[in-house]
C-alpha cells in the first residue's frame, strides 16, 4: 500500500505543476470548466476540481479497495496538500515549484514519507 500512495502522491504532485489533458487510452475523462471526472480500465476513478486556489481530490483506488480525498492548497509557487482514504490514513506534504522544478515532500499516518524532485524535462 505504500506503494500506491507514494505513487498517487507522485501523480498528484505532477498534477500540480503540468497542464492536464484528456487520454483517451488511459482513461475516459469528462470535464467542465472547473470539474475533470475519470475513470481508467482497471476501475480507479478520480475528479479534479478547482476553486480559485484551492484543488479538490477525491477518488477511488480498486487495488486498495478504498475512497480517498484531497485538498490541495497553493500560495504562489508552494502547494500545501491533506488528505485522507477510507481505511482511515491521512497524509500531508507539499510541493514547490522553482523554474520547471518542483521539490516535492509528503508523510502519512502509514508510516510512508518521501521526499523527491521532478523536472518537466527529465520526469522525476
Amino acid at each position: 500500500m505504500r506503494t500506491a500512495l507514494k505513487g498517487l502522491l507522485l501523480s498528484l504532485a505532477m498534477l500540480t505543476c503540468t497542464a492536464w489533458g484528456q487520454l483517451p487510452a488511459l482513461a475516459n475523462c469528462t470535464r467542465s470548466a472547473n470539474l475533470l471526472a475519470c475513470v481508467d480500465g482497471e476501475g480507479n476513478a478520480y475528479s479534479v476540481n478547482t476553486a480559485g486556489s484551492t484543488i479538490y481530490l477525491r477518488g477511488f483506488d480498486k487495488t486498495g479497495n478504498r475512497y480517498w480525498a484531497q485538498t490541495n492548497s497553493r500560495y504562489g509557487q508552494l502547494t500545501f496538500f491533506t488528505g485522507i482514504a477510507s481505511d482511515g490514513e491521512a497524509w500531508v506534504g507539499y510541493t514547490r515549484r522553482v523554474g520547471w522544478t518542483t521539490l516535492n515532500r509528503f508523510s502519512s499516518s502509514g508510516g510512508s514519507s518521501a521526499k523527491f524532485t521532478c523536472n518537466r524535462l527529465t520526469g522525476c
